[in-house]
């Protein structure tokens, strides 16, 4: 690999790899539609008696809104620990174990843990959230692959890039995620993961806007390939 394509790799990785503000930007009425429904879809009958009457659903409820608001303005740290005034979606995961807003809070922990640079905690709180949401569950599993990238295993994190890709597959998640797998398939000079997950987004998403200059990615690929 050459000087020059070790900077531009870097450059990319830097910009382009971890970070989610600018989809989030893009998506964020959905995004913020599906978070809550990952609340308040509990599963028929029975799952909204539960969300609506049980005491300990209702004050998650309570807790976890306040503590979004702080979220919503980019307060990761006050969000994450609260107050004395509002609990932090820390301690929301923990009290409230085995309610729907409780599960949430790992996954607003894990970002909250992620913006200020706690990747071994991000990774384990994300580890902690499930959701069979077409659009969070994605992000969530994309989100991991982030932490486990800036935590340094950029092996693991490539791989939970193509899961996420993989996952619910549309071309609101998907191509964000092969993309942000084939840079680190590039990293670990694993040239031909690269280039398969470049072309999954050159061959099923035309329209998106990762498309855009995917032949710029897999000439790259193609060229660090053959120099090796």
């Amino acid at each position: 690999m050459t000087d020059k394509n070790n900077l531009d790799l870097d450059a990319t990785l830097a910009t382009t790899t971890h970070k989610i503000e600018d989809f989030y930007n893009k998506n964020k009425k959905n995004i913020n539609t599906a978070l809550i429904a990952v609340i308040v879809i509990a599963g028929g009958y029975f799952g909204l008696k539960k969300f609506y009457f049980e005491p300990k659903e209702q004050e998650a409820q309570i807790e976890i809104f306040k503590a979004q608001r702080a979220f919503d303005v980019d307060s990761f740290s006050l969000a994450l620990n609260g107050n004395a005034k509002f609990k932090g979606f820390k301690d929301i995961a923990e009290e409230y174990s085995g309610t729907a807003a409780g599960n949430l809070a790992h996954y607003y922990s894990g970002i909250c843990l992620l913006r200020t640079g706690d990747f071994a905690g991000a990774i384990e709180m994300l580890e902690g959230f499930s959701t069979d949401n077409v659009l969070v569950g994605p992000l969530a599993a994309g989100l991991l692959g982030d932490a486990y990238v800036e935590s340094g295993d950029i092996e693991k994190g490539a791989k939970q890039y193509l899961k996420a890709a993989r996952m619910n597959k549309n071309k609101s998640t998907s191509p964000v995620f092969y993309k942000k797998a084939g840079i680190a398939f590039e990293e670990l000079k694993k040239y031909d993961e690269a280039i398969d997950a470049y072309n999954n987004i050159k061959n099923d998403f035309s329209d998106a806007q990762e498309n855009s200059d995917i032949e710029k990615y897999i000439a790259r690929a193609t060229t660090l390939k053959e120099g090796k």
